[in-house]
């Protein structure tokens, strides 16, 4: 039986954000934020209810998903 407590796995360390980051962030932001206007005005008027998530939070969403994303690769 193998011991794993002495060679765990280390998690890897978060990088810091650069201004780099909050470039890729803001753009995908924006991209994100009129897709989400659109969409949001269209389930509006088509179904008559508001979702649950506005546009600028499903926009924060999406980029906080997208940009580590980029990063990673």
């Amino acid at each position: 039986m193998a011991d794993y407590t002495v060679n765990a796995p280390r998690p890897r360390h978060e990088r810091a954000r650069t201004w780099e980051y909050g470039l890729y962030f803001g753009v995908i932001f924006l991209l994100a934020l009129v897709t989400g206007v659109l969409t949001w005005s269209w389930r509006v008027i088509t179904t008559g209810r508001l979702p649950s998530l506005g546009p600028v939070g499903r926009a924060l969403k999406d980029a906080s998903v997208i940009a580590p994303i980029i990063f990673r690769s």
